[in-house]
């Protein structure tokens, strides 16, 4: 009588295992979303980051430039991690470096409607 119950146990277990996905495929939406969520939002938000850190780089003194606040300064010394800026006449300030959004080119941003 043992054996006959051991070999139904036996076979209905096969039968549960043999009809079920292996146990990876659980997993591949989770890696499918991690890939996605890297291509478009991570790896864009690095480029352009890496694009920003350039760009300070370059900045000089005589720039113009744009502060995260929105003020347009002129640049007046460039150190390592600072600059000092000229908002107004006599009127300077320092800023952290990568504070700064943009430079302006000279002579400003074109006119949408010209």
């Amino acid at each position: 009588m043992n054996g006959p119950a051991l070999f139904s146990i036996l076979d209905l277990a096969a039968a549960q295992t043999a009809g079920d996905p292996p146990a990876y495929v659980q997993f591949l939406p989770l890696v499918a979303m991690a890939v996605i969520f890297y291509f478009l939002i991570l790896r864009p938000q690095m480029r352009r980051q890496k694009d920003h850190q350039a760009k300070l780089g370059t900045i000089k003194k005589g720039d113009q430039v744009v502060t995260a606040g929105g003020l347009i300064a002129k640049v007046l010394k460039v150190d390592e991690t600072t600059v000092d800026l000229e908002i107004a006449p006599g009127v300077k300030v320092r800023a952290v470096k990568s504070t700064l959004g943009d430079i302006v080119p000279p002579g400003g941003t074109p006119v949408a409607n010209d």
